[in-house]
């Protein structure tokens, strides 16, 4: 099963291999020392980059997703409504019947707004892959070994990109950098997540189960960082907190220019466009 997993990583390694080299390549030849942990943060900086435009599309997708999900809650309350206390097979089979039918009728699917996420873990998962290779002097298509020493060999605050905060070996650089960025990556998550709940919700979806779970997303995040974070290299750290801020960013631009009907942000967008 792990051979099975390994091999159907291994076009996105190359993949993010090639990002990235192309990337440190680029920023030496604007004058950056390709020896630098700088250089190569900035190349996983700029694989973010590259991803996420590719997932715009898909992004387009989730905002249409998540804004048919909070437009349907008040007819997804009435089903519950309508079912609440019934737990007899017969009357849960007959509220999921008429769940669905309230997605296929209003063309929702509440699966689309999990598809960006979904397609960028298997990216993750590749990066740390060669991430955890270069720690071990591993050639990867364009990474040759010369690539890879100067890459594993290169610190950032005096941490490589490869080291992780439980086998630091004592290296208090790369515990506060993996502290810091998590601290980063989680602050990151909750604005974004406040955003939306409290600039891009109608005050009439606030109570429904979507918006609560969005609440609890809010606290949750942060724990999950904390506690898988310590695992991670540095470069997938920079990798995380940078589609954060990404998403952070894309989120403000869409709840500003295309709010949600009946949020704040659409009042504050009316207002704009009387002055």
């Amino acid at each position: 099963m792990i051979d099975f997993f390994t091999s159907l990583l291994r076009p996105l390694e190359l993949a993010v291999a090639y990002i990235m080299v192309g990337f440190h390549s680029a920023l030496t030849t604007i004058g950056m020392d390709p020896a630098s942990g700088w250089t190569w943060a900035l190349s996983i900086v700029g694989l973010v980059v590259v991803i996420r435009i590719l997932l715009i599309p898909l992004f387009v997708k989730q905002i249409k997703a998540s804004r048919g999900l909070q437009l349907i809650q008040p007819e997804m309350k009435k089903i519950q409504e309508k079912y609440k206390g019934r737990t007899d097979q017969a009357s849960r089979q007959a509220m999921s019947q008429e769940t669905m039918a309230l997605y296929r009728d209003t063309g929702t699917n509440p699966l689309a707004s999990c598809l960006p996420i979904l397609l960028q873990s298997p990216i993750f998962f590749a990066l740390f892959r060669v991430l955890n290779g270069i720690g071990q002097g591993k050639a990867i298509g364009p990474l040759d070994a010369g690539l890879v020493k100067q890459a594993d060999d290169a610190t950032l605050f005096g941490a490589q990109i490869s080291d992780t905060f439980l086998k630091a070996d004592g290296n208090i650089n790369v515990q506060i950098l993996t502290v810091v960025l998590i601290i980063l990556m989680s602050a990151s998550t909750f604005t974004t997540q406040r955003q939306l709940m409290m600039k891009n919700m109608p005050a009439s979806a606030l109570d429904n189960p979507f918006a609560q779970q969005q609440k609890i997303l809010l606290y949750v995040f942060p724990v999950i960082f904390a506690v898988s974070g310590v695992n991670f290299p540095i470069g997938v750290l920079i990798y995380w907190l940078t589609t954060n801020v990404w998403s952070m960013g894309q989120q403000f631009y869409v709840i500003r220019r295309m709010p949600a009907p009946g949020s704040p942000a659409a009042k504050a967008l009316e207002e704009r466009r009387r002055r």
